[in-house]
């Protein structure tokens, strides 16, 4: 079909600027604000991080995102949407020399969604029904043609200050006509459930290290307890303490590679009492105790902390 031979010639101009504008493995900034170009040779371990907001492209190659204990997988053929910061794992799946893999990562400024969502969207299309704040779709030749709008100015960077916002806010737009596009919209909309958990995710990585409070969480929004969890749930496939769980165990492992501590002191440092569940609930997440998974990690990275 057309259609899609237009995207597959689309995707092929995507993977040849990806190439052009990385030349290494890593992750790259480019001249676009907010748009990054990651490039891998080979398939990786499972990485741990805390996911901005972002729309992210696979160009060439495979990867799987997990969130809690969901699975999801997306190649050339799918984007992948994160809607609110969320603590994930991903893992390219294929890649090589010849044929790396090549992402592209657009962030998103939650000022910019919140004033698209306020122009386009009426009041009577607000719902009390919460979704995940991290969906996949079908890639589309309008989208992808978007994006490759948009790399193509790093051709013409004298271009990227008036160009790059329009066709930013043009990709944003497209994806919040998507069916799931009200993934995003639902943060948008005040008073709305999803905007009271970005209130409560807000506050739970601004205190992780503390005591999980339920009811202060539930009262500062204005939400009773049970209703606070199920939309938690909902939104971020997790509770409020295993989301505090993640963001705790995610910085510990940092502190071990950056800092010279014990791993008792880093588990302290997060808000662990007891240094036996804080090993405990490291190696559940991470595969093995926290001194044998740094001393693994530092070898790989060839990582010297001074």
């Amino acid at each position: 079909m057309k259609v899609d031979d237009g995207v597959n010639e689309l995707r092929s101009e995507l993977v040849a600027y990806i190439e052009k504008y990385t030349g290494e493995d890593g992750t790259h900034t480019t001249r676009i604000p907010d748009l990054q170009l990651i490039r891998s040779s080979e398939k990786t371990e499972r990485i741990h991080s805390i996911h901005e907001p972002a729309l992210c492209i696979v160009a060439q190659g495979k990867k799987v995102m997990m969130l809690g204990n969901e699975t999801y997988l997306y190649d050339p053929t799918s984007y992948l949407v994160v809607s609110l910061q969320l603590p994930v794992s991903g893992q390219v799946l294929e890649a090589s020399s010849e044929r790396p893999y090549l992402c592209l990562r657009l962030n998103f400024d939650k000022q910019r969604i919140f004033d698209l969502v306020k122009q386009s969207v009426k009041s009577s299309q607000k719902t009390s029904d919460s979704q995940r704040a991290l969906f996949i779709s079908k890639m589309n030749r309008i989208l992808i043609d978007a994006v490759v709008r948009l790399i193509r100015l790093l051709d013409t960077p004298e271009d990227i200050p008036v160009m790059a916002p329009l066709i930013t806010q043009e990709i944003l737009y497209r994806i919040l006509k998507e069916e799931q596009g009200q993934s995003m919209k639902q943060f948008a909309m005040i008073g709305s459930h999803a905007e009271r958990i970005a209130k409560v995710v807000q506050m739970i990585e601004g205190e992780y290290n503390q005591p999980l409070q339920i009811a202060s969480l539930s009262a500062a929004v204005n939400m009773s307890p049970s209703s606070l969890h199920h939309h938690f749930k909902e939104i971020t496939a997790m509770s409020p303490l295993q989301y505090q769980k993640q963001v705790r165990l995610q910085e510990a492992r940092r502190i071990l590679l950056t800092e010279a501590v014990e791993a008792a002191d880093a588990g302290f440092q997060v808000g662990y009492e007891s240094p036996s569940q804080f090993n405990r609930e490291y190696a559940r997440m991470f595969g093995m105790p926290p001194m044998r998974d740094i001393k693994r990690l530092r070898d790989s990275l060839g990582f010297v902390v001074n």
